[in-house]
């Protein structure tokens, strides 16, 4: 091999190794898992004011959200779960411990949350909105589902967009820190939105106002977020 095209050879491969290892990896990305991480926020704790105040959403991520990642990490230590996607995890909920589905859905679930929050209002797409349209109703009669689920959640929860198996959206909500990736939930999908509604969530600003909180959160989703998994749901 002549000087030139070894350089070029030797580059390219530089070029590649360096590409593998700087991407992040994800979940059914095709790039191996990397772990349980505990995520950033991609705005300030005041960015959502004011439909989720600065002391609420500081408290809900530095103590509530990370308290669940941390005793989760405690009790799959040891395990293969440290090495297994959450959402494989999820599929046989139904052969781990309680403390492993409180609070292994507690970390999944805050970070499903925080992305699909935006502190600026966006419009949904067109695309989400149509399929909205096509498999609720309309896009009323889908804020009406959702926001019914969020307020008759009895105790703690959260409410949830979802497609199911056939590629059609629903709304469900699951008790605790349950989602519809766990095979011990009865409506069972894969999620696009969700909204919590323990009341760490939202009692320091609206108390026993859990309305008031529901309705603040139409105004501070990241449509584009669920937009994305909602085309990632159908390319399963």
């Amino acid at each position: 091999m002549k000087r030139r095209e070894y350089v070029l050879v030797f580059g390219a491969v530089l070029i590649a190794a360096f590409v593998s290892v700087t991407q992040p990896a994800f979940a059914g990305d095709g790039n191996a898992f990397e772990g349980h991480k505990f995520p950033e926020l991609k705005y300030a704790f005041n960015a959502l004011e004011p439909y989720i105040d600065a002391q609420t959403m500081e408290i809900h991520y530095t103590r509530h959200h990370k308290a669940y990642y941390t005793n989760f990490m405690t009790a799959a230590e040891g395990t293969d779960l440290l090495k297994t996607p959450m959402e494989q995890i999820f599929a046989n909920m139904s052969k781990h411990s309680a403390t492993i589905r409180n609070n292994g859905g507690g970390f999944y679930n805050h970070n499903f949350f925080w992305e699909n929050l935006s502190p600026s209002k966006q419009e949904i797409p067109a695309g989400l909105k149509n399929a909205i349209e096509k498999d609720l109703g309309s896009f009323d009669a889908f804020k009406e589902a959702f926001t019914k689920a969020a307020m008759t959640r009895f105790g703690s929860g959260w409410a949830w967009l979802s497609v199911d198996k056939n590629g059609k959206l629903f709304v469900s909500s699951t008790a605790n820190q349950d989602n519809p990736l766990m095979d011990v939930v009865e409506a069972q999908g894969t999620p696009i939105l969700g909204l919590d509604v323990w009341e760490h969530a939202y009692y320091l600003k609206y108390q026993n106002k859990r309305a008031d909180y529901v309705t603040g959160f139409w105004n501070i989703i990241d449509w584009s977020v669920v937009e994305a998994r909602y085309k990632a749901a159908l390319a399963k």
